[in-house]
């Protein structure tokens, strides 16, 4: 049986490092303005970017790049020589969206496979087979499309192989063809500057033509988030996608998300990949560790339900909300001391969340103690303190002062406490 893929997001280097090591097989990253995240492309610098994918491959995993916006005329040099420089640097896979740039790609690298990206909108064996004539390796299918629909495009074209976003942010639009960003601030959504206008809260107004009477719809000075779509989970469905044998690799969405993000989604699908294999899968426990990050609500989206099937994929009350838990602080690579990202106190017990596969001791010194307790890992520090000696009584966000761990830990373990426990 082949093992399914698991592809996560890669935002930046640091990002990219944290989704390999939190179990990903495969991470997709962009450079320059060609990518349909312009945020995260400007992360990488060609150097960068190259140095990456270099990192990646001596992990024995690979890196897809985004190419995947809709280029004008005028750009098309310039994407050209963009191919050919990234090309070069033997990436595993390109993500195009355009027709035209497939033919390009094909044209300009013909040794690098291209991925079909979710914007082209498959549906049906007849358009996957349309891709698949011309050379596309594997198709992202459309989040719209069923998984009973993948299986009869897998029947119909046994080689080609197929990839599902699994977990992260839902347009509002169907398949993100979306022109509100383009309409109200002029940033193209398709074009990788989207501005996420329908995650804003809108008031609504009832217009009387033949009176002129203009009145509120709603009485609320928030207003509501008419167009905000909840967030994509299906955790709690990896067994039903992955018995149907159809299915390459698991996608999961969020280069612009938070690195906590990336390792708890990352983790979380890789144990739930790894439960299914040992015939162990459980999904409530995915759901729980899921629920720790910042989302919109969760939705099980359209995979394994049609749309007309749905009533609960929006959330109308808030764009986003806090998750179970907050991230107080982030390890360093090298595993000796940690950065705070809200907030530190002495005495407080904070649980460490590590990358897979890894281990700690417990220990107890004049800096803190690192204790297992119910299955978890937990550290307390005794004093906050640099590597340079300077103590603080506590450490807030934006402090760049990185403080001195009672022991090493494995690089970008997250510190993190229930959001009811925080002082």
């Amino acid at each position: 049986m082949k093992r399914v893929e698991l592809l996560s997001p890669a935002g930046n280097f640091e990002k990219l490092k944290i989704a390999l090591a939190y179990g990903a097989d495969a991470v997709y990253a962009g450079v320059s303005h060609f990518s349909l995240r312009i945020r995260s492309g400007k992360e990488f610098t060609y150097e960068s970017f190259e140095e990456a994918i270099r990192y990646t491959h001596t992990l024995n995993k690979q890196l897809y790049v985004t190419i995947n916006g809709f280029p004008f005329n005028a750009q098309i040099a310039l994407l050209e020589k963009h191919i050919e420089r990234v090309a070069a640097m033997n990436p595993d896979a390109f993500i195009v969206a355009a027709p035209g740039v497939i033919k390009l790609a094909q044209k300009i690298a013909p040794h690098i496979p291209v991925h079909l990206s979710t914007q082209a909108n498959v549906l049906s064996y007849l358009d996957a087979e349309v891709y698949s004539d011309m050379g596309v390796k594997r198709i992202i299918a459309a989040r719209e499309v069923s998984l009973k629909d993948l299986e009869q495009i897998k029947k119909h074209l046994p080689h080609l192989e197929l990839e599902v976003f699994v977990h992260g942010s839902m347009c509002f639009a169907y398949s993100g063809r979306c022109l509100i960003s383009s309409v109200q601030s002029g940033r193209v959504s398709n074009r990788g500057s989207c501005a996420n206008d329908c995650r804003f809260p809108y008031t609504l107004y009832a217009h009387n033509e033949e009176s002129g009477t203009l009145f509120r719809v709603e009485e609320s000075e928030e207003g509501t988030h008419i167009m905000n779509a909840k967030d994509l989970n299906l955790s709690a469905h990896v067994k039903e996608i992955l018995d149907s044998g159809v299915i390459d690799s698991l996608k999961i969405e969020g280069r612009t998300k938070s690195s906590y993000y990336v390792g708890i989604t990352t983790k979380t699908y890789a144990q739930a990949i790894e439960d299914y294999y040992a015939n162990c899968f459980e999904a409530n426990k995915y759901t729980v560790e899921l629920d720790t990050t910042k989302n919109r609500g969760f939705t099980d989206g359209y995979l394994v339900n049609r749309p007309y099937e749905k009533n609960d994929t929006q959330n109308l009350a808030h764009s986003i909300s806090e998750g179970t838990h907050q991230v107080a602080a982030q390890v360093d690579e090298e595993g000796k001391t940690c950065l705070c990202k809200d907030v530190l106190h002495t005495g407080v017990w904070y649980e460490l969340v590590m990358p897979s596969h890894t281990c700690v001791s417990e220990i107890e010194n004049e800096l803190g103690a690192i204790i297992l307790k119910e299955g978890r890992w937990y550290v307390s520090f005794k004093r906050l303190q640099t590597l340079s000696g300077k103590q603080f009584d506590a450490i807030h966000s934006g402090n760049t002062h990185a403080i001195e761990l009672p022991a090493r830990l494995p690089g970008f373990t997250f510190l993190r406490l229930h959001v009811k426990d925080k002082r």
